[in-house]
């Protein structure tokens, strides 16, 4: 997941902070406040097996920007805003 250069940030597009209502996100690991959006499918054996992985639920996964960390979100109330670096 990282970069050559040893850091995430260089694989990401563009970092975003993210909140839950009032609650602004932080990383569980080194909280920091940056991340990278990426949509993430929550694939199951049994939709796997009869070739129906594309029906699985999606999430929101938030990579951490400083450490790599990904938190997965299914709450569709999440709002993410850019954020300069």
């Amino acid at each position: 997941m990282n970069s050559k250069d040893g850091g995430v940030h260089a694989m990401a597009k563009k970092p975003v902070r993210a909140a839950l209502g009032d609650v602004w996100l932080n990383c569980q690991v080194c909280h920091g406040d940056l991340f990278r959006e990426r949509e993430v499918l929550l694939n199951s054996a049994g939709m796997e097996f009869m070739n129906l992985a594309w029906a699985n639920e999606n999430a929101t996964g938030l990579i951490c920007w400083q450490c790599g960390y990904v938190h997965l979100f299914v709450n569709k109330n999440i709002k993410l805003y850019r954020a300069d670096k």
